[in-house]
């Protein structure tokens, strides 16, 4: 498996505290099944400022040398996970955004009670820029659990749609639950990903999510899900998917 959506990244944000937890994260990845990674720290303004830079370079080196030094044997990846805001196609533009593993795809969130039209403006935009969103976990936003004919519309633009392990599997509550596996059934989601942010809360672990997929949605899609997009993101290809099912008016 590939996780592309992790917080890896030891005190950047409000994932892994310390390099002796993002390590431990790591094994924890690695024994699930997880032989690649992508750490996606917050770049959300004002809250946590993790802009491309020297700083940040440095702390992605430490977490490589050290998983390296501990012979974990993981493929570690770049990225972010940037917060909308009307000037992204900037920043993305400028560098002062990683994207996953130096691609055209970036990992996009948006707040929980954001207006749906505001989302799409901001999608738009960036794609006009050249950059292809990856929208994570959007069966958590209530926006979405109130229309998930949202994210066919963000499908059918050309995102990729990703869904947390944990909002498949009911540890976000009911109405997560019920939207992603309501996503899945409508075949609008490109990927599913730990989301992971310590060892105690939201796990690397990603094997009792692998089956229950296999045991609901098959073993093609799983491999999809799982393997074949998110290798696709990291090397910039077009992602593959089955024909979306649109939503009733």
């Amino acid at each position: 498996m590939i996780d592309i959506h992790t917080h890896v990244l030891p005190g950047v944000d409000d994932g892994s505290e310390s390099m002796e937890m993002s390590l431990k994260l790591v094994e924890t990845a690695l024994e699930s099944g997880t032989h690649s990674i992508i750490a996606t720290p917050h770049c959300y303004r004002g809250v946590f400022d993790n802009y491309a830079g020297e700083e940040l370079q440095d702390r992605w080196d430490a977490l490589h040398h050290a998983v390296r030094r501990a012979g974990l044997p993981v493929h570690l990846y770049q990225g972010m996970e940037v917060m909308a805001c009307e000037d992204l196609p900037d920043l993305l533009k400028n560098g002062r955004v990683w994207t996953l593993n130096s691609s055209g795809y970036f990992l996009l969130e948006f707040e929980f009670g954001e207006d749906p039209a505001w989302c799409r403006k901001i999608i738009s935009a960036c794609i006009a820029a050249g950059y292809i969103p990856v929208i994570a976990h959007p069966a958590r936003y209530y926006f979405v659990q109130d229309d998930p004919g949202i994210v066919y519309d963000w499908y059918r633009l050309g995102c990729g749609i990703q869904l947390n392990k944990d909002s498949i599997l009911g540890d976000n509550g009911r109405r997560a639950r019920d939207t992603a596996l309501s996503l899945l059934r409508h075949c609008v989601v490109s990927c599913v990903a730990s989301d992971a942010h310590r060892t105690y809360w939201r796990s690397t672990d990603m094997r009792r999510c692998e089956e229950y997929l296999g045991q609901n949605f098959g073993e093609d899609y799983t491999y999809m899900l799982l393997e074949d997009n998110p290798d696709r993101i990291l090397r910039g290809r077009k992602l593959v998917g089955y024909k979306p099912l649109p939503y009733a008016e």
